[in-house]
């Protein structure tokens, strides 16, 4: 299979891309989003054997390092997401139960030398951010990361009831530029992609690829703030001059201008004229654009698409509609919709690195000791107080402390075992068994 792809793959191919505009119409080209092809992305199409990871990984990157709105939805994101730490947690009756830990986690603890979870999460989440794929693969302790866009996911047909049905993931390829390409099982391979891309089998999608467009704008609207900057801080002039003015007297009046009142440092300057000259302003500054406005829409646009609540941020429009004191609400969305969610596939993707110790035993995520999900010390209080009153409850009924404990945090009250001592309001004083009521005497 490798001698096979290292036939058909096409060596030296050169992508003619040189601005943003170029990038965002060959990615959504070549996604399928376009009336042509221009970055030879492979589909699951009949009559094709593979999935390429979609786009251009340095382009969106480069978007990331210079792109303010992209990089805050994405450090918000990798922020609370590495926050996180893998644990074992049991299924109880198909239902969720107790969280434990033991030494075959320290793979995921330490994923490399000097690396920790929250360095693996980083990376995945960023990877996932940036290209819609994260890649990794065990190199005996050492788990190792596979740069997207050098991976391909490789199909076979699926065959059912004597006709084609769609297709089977059959292995991946990874191959480094110059390199052979190195061919692995499914079964070897994490792959974390929480956005499917909706024309490939198992390849996912960037969520920068629908607001690229957005991104272009926000970068447009920064250098007209920087040339509005530069042309001294004030709309644009028209300076007419009489028609008996010579060119070469022109071109020295327009020097002569240009380096009095051009530039930040020659703004707000008095303009004197002499005779035959005439000034009339054109354009409009930043409140008649009204620029804030503009430009917070095109923020709350890309912040939507990342999953991140604009206050969370601290983007202008985000704030306008809310304030700080309404940011509970904000981070329970962001948690609840976008980071969750992103938890749980992870913890199921690296599942295959593991061994669970026990049949009704999964991989899951712990985050009681993530900060930015702590409730305030209000809700936290009364909370631990009703924990407290419950196992009270239970303790007085006559069931095992420590099962108590495990259950209340467990929330699964199939983990309680009774003693089989009951209340002391059920026995006789100083007896041992539970009290039988003597009948009254007849004619009392």
């Amino acid at each position: 299979m490798t001698s096979l792809w290292k036939s058909r793959r096409r060596r030296g191919e050169q992508r003619a891309i040189s601005t943003i505009d170029d990038y965002a119409e060959a990615l959504q080209a070549g996604l399928g989003y376009g009336a042509f092809s221009a970055l030879g992305i492979t589909q699951t199409q009949p009559g094709q054997a593979a999935e390429k990871a979609p786009g251009d990984l340095p382009g969106y990157a480069r978007l990331f390092a210079t792109n303010p709105i992209v990089w805050s939805c994405m450090v918000a994101r990798l922020s609370v997401f590495s926050s996180a730490r893998f644990t074992w947690q049991r299924v109880n009756g198909g239902r969720p139960s107790e969280m434990f830990g033991t030494t075959e986690l320290a793979r995921l603890e330490k994923p490399w030398v000097g690396g920790t979870t929250q360095d693996l999460l980083a990376r995945v989440i960023q990877d996932a951010d940036l290209a819609g794929n994260s890649y990794w693969v065990a190199d005996g302790p050492e788990i190792v990361r596979m740069r997207p866009d050098w991976v391909q996911i490789v199909l076979e047909r699926r065959r059912m009831h004597g006709g084609i049905l769609g297709w089977r993931r059959y292995g991946y390829l990874y191959q480094e530029p110059g390199e052979d390409p190195v061919f692995l099982w499914p079964e070897e391979v994490v792959h974390f992609a929480p956005t499917p891309d909706p024309l490939a089998t198992y390849r996912g999608m960037s969520w920068l690829t629908p607001v690229i467009r957005e991104t272009q704008n926000d970068n447009l609207m920064a250098r007209h703030k920087q040339a509005f900057l530069e042309n001294a801080a004030t709309p644009n002039l028209v300076v007419r001059l009489a028609r008996e003015v010579t060119p070469e007297a022109f071109e020295k009046f327009k020097a002569k201008m240009d380096s009095g009142h051009r530039g930040v440092e020659n703004a707000y300057k008095t303009l004197y004229l002499g005779g035959g000259a005439d000034v009339t302003v054109v354009g409009r500054d930043f409140q008649q654009l009204d620029f804030a406005k503009v430009q917070g829409a095109g923020e709350t646009r890309i912040a939507a698409a990342a999953g991140v609540p604009p206050v969370i941020v601290g983007f202008s429009e985000g704030l306008a509609a809310a304030t700080y004191s309404n940011y509970g609400q904000a981070r329970r969305r962001f948690a609840d919709g976008t980071i969750h969610p992103l938890w749980g596939n992870a913890a199921g993707s690296f599942a295959t690195l593991l061994q669970p110790p026990g049949t009704a035993v999964r991989l899951w995520y712990d985050v009681r000791d993530v900060p930015f999900l702590r409730e305030d010390n209000k809700d936290a209080a009364e909370i631990q107080g009703l924990k407290s009153r419950t196992i009270r409850a239970l303790v007085d009924a006559g069931y095992v402390p420590e099962t108590v404990i495990a259950a209340v945090e467990a929330e699964d009250f199939t983990l309680l075992r009774h003693s089989g001592l009951y209340s002391v309001q059920l026995q006789k004083p100083g007896g041992t068994g539970p009290t039988t009521p003597t009948p009254p005497e007849e004619g009392t």
